[in-house]
């Protein structure tokens, strides 16, 4: 058995890049993810038996054929704009020498939710506020307290109860701390981290410099990167509240002076060609298709699902914290417990059909808990050990500890609470019966988390397939566990429970790429 948590470095950047033999004349899809770790470039090569089937329902095959990753370094961080051009120039460069980018037909990125920049729209898309990153919380920063307290009054006065977009994460409270920090200019436009990726592609350096028109650059972004700026992914269109909040902080017009993303389209969907000069200098063909994007976490679930999956299908991240994820047919919400949808995007299928999972309308909906495998880390337990430990014990009995494995206090998904206190009281005698007693208590957790999205909604009420990822996922004992756990769930009696084959994020944002462009 391998070891239960495994070094992200070792995982995601190995020296050498993956590859595999390709068909001779296959399309290609290329798919980078940005991640906060480093980034990483996947490119798919389609099966053409698949594209020729008329049966929708089939599962569209794609198989990777190359991977490779760099890390961020102290002096290219993950917050720098211009780190994260020069990492996917640098994976398309060293890409170009197996000669795959020849015949590559669409692009997509993925990146850390909420993270994002401002660029200057009338200079080339230069940046002109340093990227605030997924985890940059308005509230928590020195730098001006003031403006971030006057942006979350906006918002606390505006927002609708509960909506995602009241985090002081989200990028709603970036962008109007950053405009009260300092008054926002004509031309600066709010930018997510895929979608510079995606504008940079497209650009043409070239005409940078020249005057006029060609000193214009669109930002054009997607419906999950959009979501905690408080685009409404229902309706489709950025709501009348987010108009006035803007134009209470001082911003005038925000979609017809462009602060807001103007064009908001389905992850896959094609926005534009890939610009001569990036064409050129990677042998990339001029046609080829830069997509809309999406964000690490939901590019993860397309990787470990596939392209079409089944409503129903769920995935388990069992990394540092413990987070799931679920295709349903109805919207899901409860932004106390951190529970929000994606909306899932539409596929095309081989017949010109559309699928999204099963129905007219899907949505990926999910939460994420504070207890995870990190306890384990603090508990001193070597990855020797958790394998030794985890052989002897059996996934169908149950330990008599009732643990909550939290590092620190506070929890916020199944349950939202501040003040909840790690439980890991009373210790056993030996330590196999104490890892017993942890991998039950987030098993736990996470079957009360699904029954936490059954409860509110979700559609099916159980899911029917649940996907494994994370270094946890790699314990074949703690997924019987798991199953056995979720089958005690009414309604969950029949799920299956097993190791993703696939979870990076490069894959899923490949697998989007291929998703709407077609023969």
């Amino acid at each position: 058995m391998k070891p239960l948590v495994i070094s992200a470095i070792a995982q995601l950047f190995a020296s050498q890049a993956m590859a595999f033999n390709p068909s001779s004349g296959a399309a290609r899809f290329v798919g980078f993810d940005l991640g906060t770790s480093g980034a990483r470039i996947s490119i798919v090569e389609g099966d053409a038996d698949a594209d020729a089937d008329a049966d929708a329902a089939r599962q569209p095959s794609y198989r990777e054929i190359y991977s490779d990753g760099i890390a961020w370094s102290r002096d290219a961080p993950y917050d720098n704009a211009g780190a994260w051009m020069a990492a996917v120039f640098e994976l398309l460069e060293r890409a170009q020498g197996t000669g795959y980018l020849s015949s590559v037909r669409s692009i997509c990125a993925s990146g850390t939710s909420a993270s994002c920049c401002v660029i200057d729209s009338k200079n080339c898309g230069s940046v002109t506020r340093r990227p605030r990153m997924y985890d940059f919380d308005v509230t928590s920063s020195a730098e001006n307290l003031a403006a971030s307290v006057r942006a979350m009054d906006l918002i606390d006065k505006h927002a609708p109860p509960r909506h995602t977009a009241r985090a002081a994460t989200g990028s709603l409270a970036k962008l109007l701390s950053w405009n009260e920090e300092q008054p926002l200019k004509s031309g600066e436009v709010l930018c997510h981290q895929a979608d510079y990726v995606a504008m940079n592609l497209m650009s043409d350096a070239k005409k940078c410099g020249s005057g006029g028109g060609a000193m214009k650059r669109i930002v054009r972004s997607d419906w999950h990167n959009t979501l905690k700026c408080g685009y409404d992914v229902r309706n489709l269109h950025w709501p009348d509240w987010i108009l006035a909040c803007l134009q209470e902080g001082g911003i005038s017009d925000p979609l017809g002076t462009g602060v807001l993303p103007t064009e908001v389209v389905s992850p896959g969907q094609p926005l534009g060609t890939v610009s001569e000069v990036i064409a050129e200098r990677y042998g990339i063909p001029k046609n080829a298709v830069v997509v809309g994007g999406t964000t690490d976490s939901n590019a993860a679930f397309l990787a470990a699902a596939g392209a079409k999956p089944e409503l129903g299908t769920a995935v388990t991240s069992l990394g540092s914290t413990l987070a799931i994820k679920q295709l349903s047919e109805t919207y899901v919400e409860d932004a106390d417990r951190g529970v929000y949808s994606h909306r899932f995007p539409v596929f095309r299928s081989s017949d010109g059909k559309e699928s999204d999972g099963g129905g007219s309308e899907a949505w990926l909906i999910g939460g994420a808990s504070n207890v995870g495998c990190a306890v384990l880390r603090q508990e001193k337990f070597s990855n020797e050990e958790l394998v030794e430990l985890s052989k002897d014990i059996d996934p169908a009995s149950n330990s008599p500890l009732k643990y909550y494995p939290l590092t620190k206090k506070g929890e916020r998904f199944p349950a939202a609470n501040s003040d909840m206190l790690p439980m890991l009281d009373p210790k056993p005698d030996t330590r196999v019966e104490y890892l017993h007693g942890i991998l039950q208590g987030i098993s736990d957790v996470e079957r009360e988390g699904f029954k936490v999205l059954g409860d509110l909604g979700a559609s099916p009420g159980m899911p029917r397939n649940v996907l494994s990822c994370g270094g946890g996922a790699r314990n074949e004992m703690w997924i019987k566990m798991r199953q056995r756990k979720m089958r005690e769930l009414d309604g969950a009696e029949s799920v299956a429970v097993r190791r993703a084959d696939n979870t990076e994020a490069s894959y899923g944002a490949a697998l989007l790429a291929a998703s709407n462009i077609r023969s």
